[in-house]
């Protein structure tokens, strides 16, 4: 097997402003999607069946994947042009700390919803996991995700 540079391969076009070589896109005019992911945000909160899960919290660890539907940042490179990550964690958190609900799905729901309307995601997937459940059972843990598309 020959390592040879194939003959039909194109030079770089040229260098960015960074030292970077590019290639001119094939696809100019096709804006990409972009999906963002959020892993293992850990937060104490007050969700559960149990008075005691309600009194007492407990951590919850959340996943959270969401599409835009616009981002400029593609082609700007300029935070201004997409979703702030820290503030999309900030709304996370408020929506699972400011009240307690009974079931997983339906925190994980506000969540959802709440993205949506604040950041104009187009599908969002959220994911709660305890870690520590009030089962009297081995297991690692147990997760709920919801899914929700505009």
């Amino acid at each position: 097997m020959s390592w040879e540079r194939d003959p039909y391969d194109q030079e770089p076009e040229g260098e960015d402003e960074d030292g970077f070589d590019y290639e001119e896109d094939d696809d100019a005019g096709v804006e990409p999607s972009v999906t963002v992911e959020i892993t293992g945000l850990s937060l104490y909160t007050r969700h559960g069946v149990t008075e005691a899960e309600r009194e007492l919290g407990q951590r919850l660890v959340f996943d959270v994947t969401f599409e835009l539907d616009h981002c400029d940042a593609t082609l700007t490179d300029r935070l201004e042009d997409t979703v702030d990550y820290a503030a999309v964690c900030e709304q996370i958190a408020l929506a699972a700390q400011e009240r307690s609900y009974k079931t997983l799905e339906r925190l994980c729901s506000s969540i959802a919803d709440r993205l949506v309307e604040r950041f104009g995601v187009v599908s969002v997937r959220v994911k709660a996991t305890k870690p520590e459940p009030p089962i009297p059972l081995p297991l690692e843990g147990v997760s709920v995700e919801v899914w929700k598309e505009v």
